[in-house]
């Protein structure tokens, strides 16, 4: 564009963001924390867009998305116009609107020295606009190929495969071993960040445009590789990583310590309306919980707890806690590793920093009633530039909990069953190799998402089923009219280890 609706608009309108509904209101439910934005204001954010020579925030952003572009047809109320612009680089921003960290506003121009563009929010205002006037439906292909696909793992990465493979014409099959389509964003996802609803009516856009969806269907048991093989013409592995990290010290195997996914994924059962036994059944009801883990999934399980009714709730991590705003060695536009507070720290808890967690106490029936800690420093090495830990000698503590969640994050896809079976190739890491084409070791066979890069971000993921659906596309037919992922390949703004801390996928 050659320049922007309101040149002057960073100078006049302060950065907002939607309010956030009173924190004593919705705790009490499960319904989703931001209020509605009106028109008025989402287009006084976009006017704040600077049109830079070089936009920063479509390299920030894995997807490539157009962010000026939009921002320009949302200031002139040209609302149509800019879902098409986000539509052709993002299946799905009513997700990556609602549970992205947001890396493009990261590289916002502004956010050299002033409050960057709401981009997330208004991202989310245009395709909510869409959806409420009947833009978005389903597109499905004129011409069939006759060439089928089946993709295992139904997350982010794998929906957004199926839908472009479906786009190309080809007819696909997405198996998941859950009963619910959508992967975390169903099952991981609390229900007050992203309303299930949000996710069905994108799950319908795809069947009706072709996908067909196998549920409770474990592939490796309930259809075996060599079925796989056989029936398709390609196959895209897109189950996540799903094998959580864990803390094995004494006293693990104590009632009462679970991972971080145990609870979230059931208490999204029990709002289906799904029953548990009571020996199954987490329940932190008026309970001492112990959250292990500082990021965005240790968050989900702070907001779950206090919906639970839970009577006090301690978030622990054993880094030091970050600053409240950047450090030299962490410029713009790097993702800014910084103090951040989420809706679900807003609504109370503690947080504490520099702990180690030595071992679970329990009582004689092996119900866990207290951890034993202690603190830790991180010291520099002159030579290295490292940082090691150091336990502080005397700092041992004790902490009483009733239940202890471990939200670490997660090493690799799981490989037993049908990675195994397969004899796909792994990386040092333990996730899927495949090559610049995403192609694994086998023929017909392709990786994306979590299973191939490790665990990260939703945008990291629809990024990644974009791309491996033009290689399929390209396997299959020698050619793709697929768009290209503009912003896969260039340098990514968020460091590895930046990615996995903030990771809900």
């Amino acid at each position: 564009l050659a320049s922007m609706g309101k040149v002057t608009g960073f100078r006049e309108a302060p950065r907002r963001t939607p309010h956030r509904r009173d924190k004593t209101e919705r705790v009490g439910d499960w319904q989703e924390v931001y209020l509605k934005w009106d028109e008025s204001e989402a287009r006084r954010q976009a006017s704040r867009c600077m049109d830079c020579g070089v936009p920063f925030c479509n390299s920030g952003c894995p997807l490539g998305n157009l962010i000026p572009d939009f921002n320009d047809f949302i200031y002139h109320g040209n609302w149509e116009e800019a879902i098409q612009r986000l539509h052709a680089t993002n299946n799905f921003p009513e997700f990556t609107g609602r549970i992205c960290p947001a890396p493009c506003e990261a590289s916002c121009t502004l956010s050299v020295n002033s409050d960057p563009v709401t981009i997330e929010m208004i991202e989310k205002q245009i395709v909510e606009h869409a959806w409420e006037n009947g833009w978005v439906k389903p597109e499905p292909a004129s011409i069939k190929t006759q060439k089928k696909v089946a993709v295992i793992g139904s997350g982010p990465a794998g929906l957004a495969a199926a839908q472009q493979l479906a786009r190309a014409g080809h007819t696909v099959t997405v198996y998941e071993r859950n009963e619910q389509i959508g992967g975390l964003l169903a099952l991981g996802i609390p229900e007050f960040k992203l309303e299930k609803s949000v996710v069905e009516r994108r799950v319908n856009q795809l069947r009706g445009e072709g996908v067909r969806f196998r549920v409770s269907t474990d592939v490796g048991v309930d259809v075996t590789h060599e079925q796989l093989l056989e029936r398709y013409d390609a196959i895209c592995l897109s189950g996540g990583s799903t094998v959580p990290r864990d803390l094995p010290v004494e006293g693990r195997d104590l009632k009462g310590v679970y991972f971080a996914m145990e609870l979230l994924t059931q208490q999204n059962r029990k709002l289906k309306g799904q029953e548990f036994p009571p020996e199954e059944n987490i329940d932190v009801v008026n309970k001492n919980v112990v959250i292990i883990g500082g990021g965005d999934t240790g968050a989900d399980c702070l907001g779950t707890s206090h919906r639970q009714g839970a009577g006090n709730i301690i978030q622990m991590e054993i880094l030091p806690r970050p600053s409240e705003s950047r450090i030299d060695t962490n410029p713009w536009p790097q993702w800014p590793t910084i103090f951040r507070t989420s809706s679900a720290h807003e609504e109370g808890g503690d947080r504490d920093f520099n702990v180690l967690t030595k071992r679970f106490v329990g009582d004689d029936d092996g119900n866990l009633t207290h951890l034993e800690c202690a603190r830790v420093e991180w010291v520099k090495d002159e030579e290295t530039g490292q940082f090691n830990m150091n336990k502080v000698p005397g700092s041992e503590f004790e902490i009483k909990a009733e239940a202890v969640f471990l939200a670490m994050g997660f090493l690799h896809p799981q490989h037993d069953g049908l990675l195994d079976s397969l004899g796909v190739d792994y990386d040092p890491r333990g996730n899927v190799a495949a090559d610049g084409s995403m192609r694994t070791n086998l023929d017909k066979v392709f990786a994306c998402g979590d299973m191939q890069r490790g665990q990260s971000l939703v945008v990291h993921a629809i990024t990644s089923g974009r791309r491996a659906a033009r290689q399929i596309d390209i396997f299959l037919t020698g050619e793709s009219q697929l768009p290209t992922v503009t912003g896969y390949a260039r340098p990514p703004i968020m460091a590895r280890s930046a990615v996995a801390e903030n990771s809900n996928d």
